[in-house]
């Protein structure tokens, strides 16, 4: 399942706020980390699909937290270990092959576009585990999580950017049921209240949405599931 969660470690308050903002106005599920150690900790609890991580840190430098997410099984509930992408100061050439080097998938130097760093973030997500499609389908129902596209049947829904992360999140299970647990780890983030009816409210509006027939069928005690044809 894909809604792509990033962790972003920067020790830069501001900066690390502006890329988090910016990347879940794209629709993922971001945590931010502002030194090493504490990005070692959240790595360990929770699976993030790409980490975006800066050289410079403090508490454990940045090249000794690539060493040591690499050598770690992955957190509960993840396939394998994140994806790395390095940020340093520095954008010569030595410093991005002792970068990659260290096992970074990646690597970008600052300052950078914002638009670059999105999409090397989707490049990294999809490496994870099979290949994956960029552009979905299932029935007449079509989504683009690049272009934060959705229609049915041809025509444009105007569709939210979480109701956007849910229904990528269901269509990828391929008709697996997602449990609501599910569902908050990929298209939320550390912060969602699980107690809230969040979940349940954005399900409803995206079923309303898409329209008849229904496209999303709630198991009763167990969670949501896209209906195939």
């Amino acid at each position: 399942m894909c809604a792509v969660r990033v962790l972003v470690v920067e020790d830069e308050d501001a900066l690390a706020d502006a890329i988090a903002r910016g990347l879940r106005r794209e629709g993922m599920a971001v945590d931010i980390a502002g030194d090493g150690g504490v990005a070692l900790e959240k790595a360990a609890t929770n699976g993030y699909d790409v980490v975006v991580l800066d050289r410079d840190l403090p508490v454990v430098h940045g090249d000794d937290v690539c060493r040591m997410l690499i050598a770690s099984s992955p957190a509960p509930g993840a396939a394998e270990i994140p994806r790395i992408l390095m940020l340093t100061a520095s954008g010569d050439l030595d410093a991005r092959v002792e970068g990659l080097t260290l096992g970074a998938d990646d690597y970008l130097g600052k300052p950078f576009a914002f638009t670059e760093l999105v999409a090397r973030i989707r490049a990294l997500a999809r490496r994870g585990g099979l290949a994956v499609k960029p552009v979905l389908e299932v029935g007449d129902v079509v989504l683009d999580p690049a272009r934060h596209f959705v229609t049915r049947a041809g025509r444009p829904l105007p569709v939210t950017r979480k109701e956007l992360a849910v229904l990528e999140v269901l269509i990828r299970a391929g008709g697996a049921v997602v449990s609501p647990e599910q569902l908050l780890e990929r298209a939320w983030d550390e912060h969602a209240d699980p107690f809230t009816n969040t979940i349940r409210v954005t399900v409803m509006n995206l079923r309303r949405k898409l329209g008849d027939p229904p496209v999303i069928e709630t198991v009763v005690g167990s969670g949501y599931r896209i209906v195939t044809p």
